[in-house]
């Protein structure tokens, strides 16, 4: 019986020769680290497919959550005066006035209450060939490119339905010519709130009931 015979056994098993069996543990780690790798894969495929829904409710739009935290913010229009330069009040705008009709007088009565409402006074006369007869309408405003914004919106309050145009001239003055369609200029009182509103800085009233929103 070998030395390597355990008692007891009677020999019955021996271990023979020079080399003997190495008992090894079974190979698990591989396994574990394919179990993590498919658990990764697995979380990852879930969170794709859940932003691929989010992405169809919402139509796209990465917007949508930070609007709906930031709310909209409603836009006003500010009034003329807001929009950088002063207008100029009627005691500083020379009006120049021009009978375009067939009615005499009327550019002298035109002049005289302009006058009265504090507009300075120019040239009176009749209209030169350009216009004399051929203004269909209530009146044509006339001045340089600068007056679009200025002296020609404030004399606008005094003759609502005129038509606005600019020349190549360079001096300030304007011109208002009176048309076949002429009757009267605007009330005081309706030619005054409408300069009031012309010459008011903050916003208009009905801004935020017309107002539209930006998200």
């Amino acid at each position: 019986m070998s030395m390597l015979t355990p008692p007891g056994m009677g020999g019955q098993y021996r271990i023979t020769g020079s080399k003997y069996p190495r008992m090894r543990r079974p190979r698990r780690r591989g396994r574990l680290v394919v179990a993590i790798v498919a658990s990764v894969a697995a979380v990852g495929l879930i969170g794709w497919g859940t932003l691929q829904l989010i992405d169809v409710f919402t139509g796209g739009d990465k917007t949508l959550a930070a609007g709906s935290k930031a709310g909209c913010a409603p836009k006003v229009s500010p009034s003329p005066a807001a929009t950088g330069t002063a207008l100029p009040a009627p005691g500083q705008i020379t009006v120049n006035v021009f009978n375009a009709t067939a009615r005499s007088g009327l550019a002298k009565e035109t002049a005289d209450e302009l006058k009265k409402r504090g507009f300075r006074i120019g040239t009176v006369g009749n209209a030169a060939e350009d216009y004399d007869k051929k203004v269909k309408g209530a009146g044509v405003l006339l001045g340089a490119k600068a007056a679009m914004g200025t002296s020609l919106p404030v004399l606008g309050t005094q003759l609502a339905d005129a038509d606005r145009r600019t020349d190549a001239r360079t001096g300030g003055s304007v011109d208002l010519i009176l048309g076949d369609g002429f009757k009267s200029l605007t009330d005081k009182p309706a030619a005054d709130k409408a300069l009031s509103a012309l010459a008011a800085p903050a916003a208009s009233p009905s801004a935020g009931k017309n107002s539209k929103k930006s998200c």
